[in-house]
């Protein structure tokens, strides 16, 4: 059987590139960055290097780059961190009700630490208001965090309006961009943006590293405490050899961005003629304009998400209801439900599809076949 991988934004397959980088700085570069001999020098050149080139991407500057695990403890640092070291200046936070869950989860914390938290709706594509982000602002607001894009349904909010919004205002800005770093131009100066969460794993590269872009002047407490790593603000010796992969996966997502978006757009073309030349019966959940380019959900109306996704699975087509890290949970997807509401059709029978890294067209035809029967046995059902 041919099996098809289409869940890139799960997870993503590690370029060969980024293999080898890596396997040739655990080969010869074993010191520890911190370490001022000849070894630890080495090392630390290769950290400073990469560091260099990450910043670049962003358009920042390589000391408002800080290391993390992924980007679920680079939202969880941007939060916490924001949280605790300026709520001498106000204890609101400002977010939205499909963020990711390292988001959603780290709020409901700070809430029960004493903060205040708001949590904007969304329309039926997915997208916030900015006149209701304007509208929540208090004297007292100290953070907004607006996902960039969305992991489920790949809506792109209006970044660079908000950020426009918030110059003017105490108030920090961060944008949680794991699902768009890599396909979607960012320059944080340009769209006003304090902190920015990103993770590897989703540009194929190696899982357990990421970065938190904390802007120059910008107070954040550390949560990790021992060493002076990471300019003192997140503890812990540095893993190089994955921050030298992590680098190598930037390089190669920043020179065949375009090339990308085009290609996952004729993806999506080609999924959703083959669903209208079979006359099976779907609804697109979220916007083709305003979307990633990788990211299609789409709701089958008649069948069941769980039989969906079993039958796919046999057919050897791999994708999802949502969020991978939800996987398992009879809850409905937080974000369909926000978008639709709790008793919508949509929240049980919608798929996930997400293209990335070795997908071909036959692939994508492949893919569309199977679903159009999958759907017209489950349907006649």
């Amino acid at each position: 059987m041919n099996r098809i991988y289409l869940d890139h934004a799960a997870t993503s397959p590690m370029h060969p590139n980024v293999i080898d980088k890596m396997m040739t700085v655990m080969k010869s570069e074993f010191g520890n960055p911190s370490s001022i001999h000849a070894f630890g020098r080495q090392a630390r050149h290769v950290l400073d290097e990469a560091r260099m080139s990450i910043a670049a991407s962003i358009g920042a500057e390589r000391n408002e780059i800080i290391f993390t695990s992924g980007g679920t403890e680079a939202d969880n640092t941007a939060l916490i961190g924001i949280a605790e070291a300026n709520k001498a200046r106000g204890k609101h936070i400002i977010t939205t009700e499909i963020e990711h869950h390292a988001i959603l989860h780290t709020s409901q914390y700070l809430e029960k630490e004493g903060f205040e938290v708001t949590y904007l709706p969304v329309n039926s594509e997915g997208l916030i208001s900015v006149a209701d982000v304007k509208a929540a602002l208090r004297e007292d607001t100290i953070l907004v965090s607006i996902m960039y894009g969305n992991n489920e349904v790949g809506t792109i909010q209006s970044i660079a309006d908000i950020g426009a919004l918030l110059k003017e205002h105490q108030a920090y800005f961060h944008t949680d961009a794991v699902q768009a770093y890599g396909l979607v131009p960012i320059d944080v100066n340009a769209l006003h943006i304090d902190l920015l969460s990103v993770s590897a794993h989703k540009i194929n590269g190696p899982k357990g590293i990421g970065f938190l872009y904390v802007r120059e002047g910008v107070k954040l407490q550390p949560h990790a405490h021992g060493g002076e790593q990471e300019r003192k603000r997140r503890a812990g010796t540095e893993s190089v050899p994955a921050i030298a992969g992590f680098a190598e996966a930037v390089k190669i997502a920043q020179q065949t961005m375009a090339e990308k978006v085009e290609k996952y757009r004729t993806f999506k073309e080609i999924l959703l003629a083959r669903f209208e030349e079979a006359g099976i019966q779907y609804q697109l959940n979220g916007s083709l304009e305003a979307s990633l380019p990788h990211v299609l959900n789409i709701s089958f109306p008649g069948t069941n998400v769980e039989s969906m996704l079993v039958n796919l699975d046999l057919a050897g087509i791999a994708v999802s209801s949502g969020s991978a890290c939800t996987a398992g949970s009879i809850d409905p997807s937080h974000v369909l439900v926000a978008m639709f509401g709790k008793n919508s059709e949509r929240t049980k029978n919608s798929i996930r599809f997400s293209f990335g890294l070795n997908n071909t067209n036959e692939e994508i035809k492949q893919a569309a076949d199977e679903t159009v029967k999958i759907v017209s046995r489950l349907v006649d059902k």
